[in-house]
């Protein structure tokens, strides 16, 4: 039987304590203007390809009302200068988990401690 499921991924989550002040740091890093909020704890991000969900995850909460976070960089980002890149990132007060590895990526903490990843095309 083939699989009703198909091979593509539609919208990535990533868990964020406050959506205001993660949808202004992912505008300013990403260069995101636009988006559509849902729920009072969505921001659905206007992405190129795979879609961007800032989401403050209120189910998902444990008892003490903490978030997971992304603790592996398991979300890449996309680059065609990964210097300029990492210097942008540097300039903006971001913190920088590694530096550029292999001349091909690095990886970066957004405002919540979430560990994502940004990678040469």
């Amino acid at each position: 039987m083939k699989s009703p499921i198909q091979n593509k991924i539609n919208l990535v989550f990533i868990p964020v304590s406050n959506v205001e002040r993660a949808k202004e740091w992912y505008g300013k890093i990403l260069g995101i203007e636009e988006g559509d909020e849902f729920f009072d704890h969505l921001f659905v991000v206007k992405m190129d390809g795979t879609g961007l969900i800032l989401d403050s995850m209120p189910m998902w909460r444990d008892k003490n009302g903490e978030l997971p976070r992304l603790n592996v960089p398991v979300i890449q980002f996309a680059s065609d200068d990964i210097y300029g890149a990492y210097e942008f990132m540097k300039a903006n007060g971001v913190e920088l988990v590694t530096k550029i590895e292999n001349e091909q990526f690095f990886v970066f903490k957004d405002l919540d401690g979430n560990m994502l990843m940004v990678c040469g095309n």
